[in-house]
């Protein structure tokens, strides 16, 4: 695929990383960004083209990214609209529903609409993804390859369910490394040194995140098989439930969801 990517931040970096990989070279990448900087990083780092405007490049694409802040979407997509033919969108930017997009490109319709995550970065990413009426089955499979590059995709029937996904998948890593933090700082507490309650907190959760996933059962049973009653993990567990959390962590999640709707809702306003 010619791709072209508006945007060379985090997230477009880890995309063209994980397709750099597959394709074993970046030549057929063409990213475009305001920042000179960042362009000369990911020419050095993945031999990608460069430039600082949106330029003719964009109608030789097959794909084109965009990875730009949502506030900047509109700018970007009044910019874009002159130069698309028949290439397809893949949006990676928080908020910006495709509707809003559409009508920002003046009707262009051939849009997916992604919600990826940061563990992208090291090619272990999960993302949502909804598409558009004007998406067709090789577009389809084209943005799926896209995301594999960085980990699993997950499709959505519906748009509005991208504020789950968000969520769930989107804000999760931020849920992990919260409870991480309480981990280390119980460990601490407790007479272990940083260092110990760090790796002790690591290579606990990744290595129970990899039994939930190798496992046909399901997680409370998982749970409950090393939750004798009485015993040490009981007496966690009852305190958690005691406190609230997990209903808490529901609401938290609700919250972000709300958030998120809430966030298009402002994004979209003319």
């Amino acid at each position: 695929m010619n791709i072209v990517f508006i945007g060379g931040g985090n997230m477009a970096a880890a995309l063209i990383s994980g397709l750099v990989k597959v394709a074993g070279s970046g030549a057929q990448i063409h990213v475009v960004d305001r920042n000179p900087e960042a362009l000369e990083r990911l020419a050095r780092e993945y031999g990608v083209r460069t430039a600082t405007d949106i330029d003719e490049g964009v109608q030789h694409a097959e794909v084109v990214v965009l990875a730009v802040k949502p506030q900047q979407m509109r700018e970007v997509a009044t910019a874009l609209a002159p130069h698309l033919t028949r290439q397809l969108v893949l949006s990676i930017a928080a908020g910006i529903r495709s509707s809003d997009l559409t009508r920002w490109l003046g009707g262009y319709d051939a849009i997916v609409r992604t919600m990826p995550n940061t563990p992208a970065l090291i090619g272990m990413g999960v993302t949502g993804l909804a598409a558009q009426a004007g998406v067709n089955a090789a577009q389809r499979e084209q943005a799926d390859a896209v995301m594999r590059a960085v980990g699993k995709t997950v499709w959505l029937d519906d748009e509005a369910q991208i504020d789950a996904v968000t969520a769930v998948s989107g804000s999760g890593p931020a849920y992990v490394f919260y409870f991480l933090e309480a981990m280390q700082e119980a460990a601490r507490a407790m007479g272990l040194n940083a260092e110990q309650g760090r790796e002790l907190a690591l290579a606990t959760f990744t290595g129970a995140a990899q039994l939930a996933a190798q496992s046909d059962e399901a997680v409370d049973v998982l749970r409950a098989r090393v939750t004798s009653k009485g015993g040490t993990t009981h007496a966690a567990i009852e305190s958690m439930e005691a406190a609230g959390v997990k209903g808490a962590i529901v609401a938290a999640m609700q919250a972000a969801a709300a958030r998120g709707k809430a966030l298009g809702d402002e994004l979209g306003q003319d």
